[in-house]
């Protein structure tokens, strides 16, 4: 029987011949679909966000901005255990960051408060979305590289994506406690939204946390689970206020992350750069004197 999906390159590394019957698609772990499904999950809660953002339901749009935010930080973790990685997932995941950390929250941010400032505002939400595109893009590269500096095991290249969901939309938070939303909020705001995007596309060297995912220390167990329970708890409590000043604490962390990769790998990635440079341009030279 022919099947309704015929395979785009037939007989090929995903098909088996079926005898005189013709191909048959080989069969996929549903394991493997597990990490799609839920990178799929987290495109429709980016979505939702931004069809709640038009309904002025602002509250549950960032509730689903932030949903899909863990969602995507829950995928990838979810196909390692599963071993079901793949480049296909690995493609979805940085398409549906593009929407979920990029387009959403600038069409939300744009919804509650940007459109103060007119033209102004929406170049900002532009400006964000982009930003949030080629920070995604650069990732993507690095990761693909296979020569990769040690430094780059713990930190990023900018801020990444999904914290800078978390970031631009600090003045949806203080909206929602009670700042003014006027012409000098949405200008400043539209400013402030600038600022974030290009926090994004800098190389300043951000504190990723991987050099923690090792394992906790016994005796740090039950305060970094009592940690945890508080968090959570302020989250559910109070959760403008908590995510205002996670936000706010994210942001002052920044400058001690940057001067503690100086310290660690500052001299060391100068005289590399240094190296490299000093090696084009022999090489450059040998090339003059060949021709």
């Amino acid at each position: 029987m022919q099947t309704p999906f015929p395979p785009f390159e037939p007989h090929g590394p995903e098909e088996e011949l079926d005898g005189g019957r013709g191909p048959r698609l080989r069969e996929i772990p549903f394991r493997m679909i597990i990490p799609n499904l839920i990178t799929v999950l987290a495109i429709c809660a980016g979505m939702t966000g931004i069809r709640l953002a038009f309904e002025n339901n602002i509250q549950m749009a960032v509730a689903m901005v932030l949903i899909a935010a863990f969602l995507d930080g829950i995928d990838g973790r979810v196909a390692r255990l599963l071993k079901a990685q793949s480049k296909f997932g690995a493609q979805m995941d940085s398409l549906a960051d593009i929407i979920n950390f990029g387009v959403a929250p600038a069409l939300v941010l744009y919804v509650f408060i940007l459109d103060q400032a007119r033209s102004f505002g929406w170049i900002a939400a532009i400006v964000f979305a982009v930003a949030a595109g080629l920070r995604l893009a650069r990732f993507n590269v690095i990761s693909e590289n296979p020569v990769r500096t040690a430094w780059q095991s713990y930190y990023f290249v900018g801020v990444p994506a999904p914290a800078g969901a978390l970031l631009v939309l600090l003045p949806v938070y203080l909206g929602i406690m009670g700042m003014p939303i006027d012409r000098v909020t949405g200008f400043a705001a539209a400013a402030y939204t600038i600022f974030i995007g290009f926090l994004l596309i800098s190389r300043v060297p951000v504190y990723s946390g991987k050099g923690i995912s090792g394992g906790v220390r016994r005796d740090l167990v039950l305060p970094f689970i009592l940690v945890a329970v508080v968090y959570v708890s302020l989250l559910m409590s109070f959760t403008w206020e908590t995510l205002t000043l996670t936000a706010l604490t994210y942001l002052a962390t920044l400058p001690f992350g940057a001067r503690a990769w100086t310290r660690k790998y500052g001299k060391a990635s100068r005289a590399r750069e240094t190296h490299e440079a000093g090696a084009k341009g022999r090489a450059g030279t040998g090339d003059r004197d060949k021709a």
